[in-house]
């Protein structure tokens, strides 16, 4: 696979972008998920041609509609941070994103929960900041985070299993653009998206088996925004359970008493939080390749992802 196109805010690459002439570099966006990635670095306030340093901002007004004023002198940004950001998603469209890394808090950046001061002068968490949302609004279905959720391993996993989900899926419509291709993709990624939505799972299985009934391209459209609706949703230790008790099932004839009762009391463990997700999952990959079993030797669920991210460890 090529390296995922991502946008991020520039401060988090270590670029000395901020109002303070300083940044804010994230070790593991850059060093480790940077092996995977090509970033597309971004700073608003710098790319609508403010300096560096420059006076310190904040978000005034409604939470629908806020306005972008500076600290000390009050003038109003919001103007031309609008009419910059509108040009530049639109420059965006043609990088093949499958994603963006917001800065947490900012101004311009903030995904979610930035300060706006309302009519008393006091801040409320209730903000998004201008350029995010008009990115936001614009890519509708791109997985998006900032550098603060990413701290969470739950949210980490969640959206980098997401990016990748999407290479996949661009890259097998690059590859073959045929009903073939789709229900191929389809077949490797059942387990993965059982994983995040038992529900969606059964929405997305009867639409492509009803493929013969649709044009290729609103097939296309339609599994897409379903794939990326599923698994946007978090997994949850039950969820996952219920998905390798389904894989067990695939060894029915090949597992000795003494190895699917030690591979039930590992599943078991992991449901009851003991051990993370990675014991459980290697598990059945020993199981995969030792028993050769065709189906799940293909399913994406063993390998969403690199194992050197090492998500699965704490999750």
């Amino acid at each position: 696979m090529k390296k995922i196109k991502l946008g991020i805010s520039s401060c988090l690459l270590g670029e000395n972008v901020r109002y303070d002439g300083g940044h804010k570099l994230d070790r593991f966006l850059q060093d480790t998920l940077g092996q995977y990635v090509e970033y597309v670095s971004i700073c608003p306030e710098v790319e609508c041609g403010l300096g560096i340093p420059r006076e310190s901002m904040h978000l005034e007004g409604e939470p629908e509609s806020p306005r972008l004023i500076t600290t000390r002198t009050r003038q109003d940004m919001t103007q031309r941070m609008v009419y910059w950001a509108r040009k530049r998603v639109v420059q965006l469209e043609r990088k093949d994103l499958c994603g963006f890394i917001f800065k947490s808090d900012s101004p311009s950046s903030g995904m979610e929960r930035v300060k706006i001061y309302n009519e008393n002068k006091m801040p409320v968490k209730k903000g998004v900041g201008i350029f995010a949302g008009i990115f936001m609004e614009n890519f509708p279905l791109l997985p998006v985070e900032d550098e603060g959720r990413l701290h969470d391993p739950g949210l980490r996993e969640n959206f980098i299993e997401r990016i990748f989900a999407l290479k996949r899926w661009r890259e097998a419509l690059n590859k073959e653009h045929s009903k073939r291709s789709l229900v191929d993709f389809h077949t490797r990624h059942k387990l993965l998206i059982l994983a995040h939505s038992p529900r969606l799972y059964q929405v997305m299985g009867k639409l492509v088996a009803d493929l013969k009934n649709m044009s290729l391209q609103g097939l296309n459209s339609q599994y897409q925004a379903l794939l990326l609706e599923a698994l946007a949703m978090k997994t949850t230790p039950k969820k996952n359970v219920n998905v390798l008790q389904h894989m067990v099932g695939y060894f029915k004839q090949q597992l000795s008493i003494g190895e699917k009762k030690e591979l039930l009391k590992i599943i078991n463990h992991f449901q009851r939080g003991y051990i993370p997700s990675v014991v459980p999952v290697t598990l059945i990959s020993h199981y995969v390749h030792k028993y050769d079993q065709p189906y799940l030797k293909g399913q994406v669920y063993l390998n969403p992802h690199p194992l050197e991210l090492q998500l699965r460890n704490h999750v």
